[in-house]
């Protein structure tokens, strides 16, 4: 399934902890309702059937909305549940296995950290990358040095996939984002554990919206 690059524009990771004062359900809703085109879950403590359980209660969220929905690592939880598609980790399993599990009309993503990683991406197996980090973040413990904005450009530069940028990213980073070629930018703090998800996902859209139509 070919994603479209619009949907990558704004895009969350939710981590339940994070989420904890509204709930990961609550937390979503806001955040598309503020402007956030894709929703990845992700919790690395949960179950395969506790993360089914969760996915069936943030799928209609989602499609009200027009909003895609991914899971984390858990081919077997994004096949279960219907999800749009999945995300996976260098160390995750093999994409093509993955495509195989899950079928042609969903969505395969995968994390790339390397300019070699995103030039070796099979076409037609991934839709897109998820391109970090590029700052440290306290919200993923194993992630590699960070790349910075020059690191992200070219490993956009690489992909033969639309790209989202993700690692500690906040409103300020918008248009730094955009300017590298990177289709979206991927955040988790920058709306999870807000005062007010709904209207930090509407600032970061606002920003975003507002690079394009300076282009």
């Amino acid at each position: 399934m070919a994603i479209d690059p619009s949907k990558l524009t704004l895009y969350l990771i939710t981590d339940p902890h994070l989420c904890a004062h509204f709930g990961v359900e609550q937390t979503v809703d806001a955040a598309i309702k503020g402007g956030a085109t894709m929703v990845q879950l992700r919790d690395k403590h949960a179950s395969t059937e506790e993360r089914v359980a969760l996915a069936g209660r943030l799928k209609p969220i989602c499609a009200s909305y027009g909003a895609i929905l991914v899971i984390n690592d858990d081919v077997r939880a994004a096949h279960i549940s219907d999800v749009d598609g999945v995300h996976l980790g260098q160390g995750d399993m093999d994409v093509a296995v993955a495509r195989q599990i899950i079928g042609s009309d969903k969505i395969v993503g995968l994390s790339v950290e390397t300019v070699e990683a995103a030039k070796q991406v099979a076409v037609g197996i991934v839709d897109y990358i998820g391109i970090s980090p590029v700052y440290a973040t306290p919200t993923k413990e194993d992630h590699k040095a960070p790349i910075g904005f020059d690191g992200l450009a070219k490993i956009c530069a690489a992909s033969p996939v639309h790209s989202v940028a993700v690692g500690g990213l906040k409103l300020a980073d918008c248009h730094d984002v955009l300017a590298t070629g990177s289709n979206g930018m991927a955040v988790v703090s920058a709306i999870c554990g807000q005062d007010d998800p709904y209207a930090a996902s509407v600032a970061l859209a606002q920003s975003l919206a507002s690079y394009e139509r300076q282009r």
